[in-house]
């Protein structure tokens, strides 16, 4: 990849696109993670506005820390990025309180974890509204388009995706180039919405980089049966996921009325 080259598309990109639609610059979510810094970064190198958000909702020291130490790092670095932190965890406990009681399974902590999602969601746009700025998406490639790993109307709900187009090696690739503070490109990634320490892997049952393989055979037109052993395994993994979460990255349904219907 021409990492240089592909940066100043981005950032280029970024600053065509706000000045067309006439805002003052970029909201981002940080969460202490490679894509949140990266899309940051790249924010930051327009020259517009950035605005740096932490959202923390029972968070994680490590990740809290994480996303601070590279906010101050872009500010020493860039005079238009400012920060703002806002505690969502009495919001969201005061939220669930005010749901019926249900039982204790993973599909309620799944539930509580999107709802983290979409509270966060609803804070950004908070500011996007006041300051006129845009709210810029931190999803990859592989998260968007490959196996859905994201909120619909959380982490999912942005106006523009500067690195959706970005295979998570890649995005480490740019994020060694904007030299992305360490502990960061070290870090698991993570989603940090379910207060423990599970990764993105843990979660999914295939690293990154498998993920990107089986989306690469995907591409090729590879079918499971194709496969043995570990590869059969991820290609599995990737397939189911990507069946079920087309919903998320297809356009809304939209019940269209015949005419006949629409006449008297």
């Amino acid at each position: 990849m021409q990492t240089e080259k592909v940066v100043n598309h981005i950032t280029n990109w970024l600053k065509e696109y706000a000045t067309n639609s006439k805002t003052n610059g970029f909201v981002v979510g940080i969460s202490g993670g490679i894509d949140s810094a990266v899309t940051s970064a790249l924010c930051a190198k327009t020259g517009l506005r950035t605005l740096c958000v932490e959202m923390p909702i029972h968070q994680a020291a490590s990740q809290v820390t994480r996303g601070q130490q590279h906010i101050e790092s872009l500010k020493k670095q860039f005079r238009n990025v400012t920060n703002i932190e806002v505690d969502l965890t009495p919001t969201f406990e005061t939220m669930k309180s005010a749901f019926p009681l249900a039982e204790e399974n993973d599909q309620l902590s799944l539930t509580l974890a999107n709802t983290r999602a979409r509270l966060r969601m609803t804070s950004l746009y908070y500011f996007a509204g006041l300051h006129g700025y845009l709210v810029a998406g931190t999803g990859n490639k592989i998260e968007d388009f490959g196996v859905g790993f994201y909120t619909k109307y959380g982490d999912g709900g942005v106006d523009l995706s500067p690195i959706a187009d970005l295979l998570k090696s890649e995005v480490y690739e740019i994020a060694e180039y904007l030299g992305i503070n360490q502990e960061i490109v070290e870090a698991a990634p993570t989603d940090g919405l379910f207060g423990d320490s599970r990764s993105d892997e843990d979660q999914i049952g295939a690293s990154y980089d498998e993920l990107e393989w089986a989306m690469h055979e995907d591409d090729l037109g590879k079918r499971v049966d194709n496969f043995e052993g570990r590869k059969r395994e991820v290609f599995s993994i990737y397939k189911r996921l990507n069946n079920a979460n087309q919903h998320k990255m297809n356009p809304i349904p939209v019940c269209e009325i015949p005419l006949h219907l629409k006449k008297d």
